[in-house]
């Protein structure tokens, strides 16, 4: 089988028609500029970028999968992705398959050396990036707790109703059913008490 480059265009809503004729003309140009006759076109025609699962972009990540696809050709990074973490997710799939990625208004080929290095600086950014986010949240954590802050959901059994009423040695099905709570809620309550 012949692999071909697929073009991927994408619109937010369905009222830019236009927008999405604009962004085939342009891949289209770029085509003819490399030669580039034959191809298969995947469109998303009313879809937000922040989705991940798109018919379009479904579509072509199951035609990269079967290996029909030699690169994969967009007018720009944010048609395709929304998020470093979704882009960088489908580059490395695209990798994995030997398919290269083009970004005609970035000027970005994964298939050379340039595009290669653009790769890897988005991954460091994007990997810097989850980890000051981590930093900042664990930092927040530590400050709550110096404050006297309780983390977590509140709790909201009558542990007080619960041990009452466990101590006349009713059955966990019925303290539960009194304490308005569920029977491994009661189980919970108790389990560091009866040891």
């Amino acid at each position: 089988m012949i692999k071909k480059p697929a073009l991927y265009v994408r619109t937010s809503t369905d009222k830019q028609q236009k927008g999405l004729e604009s962004q085939i003309l342009a891949l289209k140009q770029y085509c003819t500029q490399k030669g580039i006759e034959d191809y298969l076109i995947f469109k998303d025609f009313g879809v937000s970028g922040a989705k991940s699962a798109r018919p379009g972009l479904d579509a072509l990540l199951f035609s990269v999968k079967r290996k029909e696809v030699s690169e994969v050709i967009v007018y720009s990074f944010s048609r395709f992705a929304r998020s470093t973490s979704h882009l960088l997710k489908a580059l490395d799939d695209f990798k994995s398959y030997n398919v290269g990625f083009i970004s005609i208004s970035e000027n970005i080929d994964t298939s050379t050396p340039m595009g290669q290095a653009m790769f890897t600086i988005i991954s460091a950014i994007a990997q810097l990036e989850r980890e000051l986010i981590a930093e900042r949240v664990k930092t927040g954590l530590k400050n709550a707790v110096s404050k006297g802050k309780r983390l977590g959901r509140k709790k909201s059994r009558n542990s007080k109703l619960i041990q009452e009423l466990a101590s006349q040695g009713l059955s966990y099905r019925r303290i539960a059913d009194l304490a308005d709570c569920s029977i491994s809620t009661v189980h919970r309550e108790l389990k560091g008490v009866l040891k």
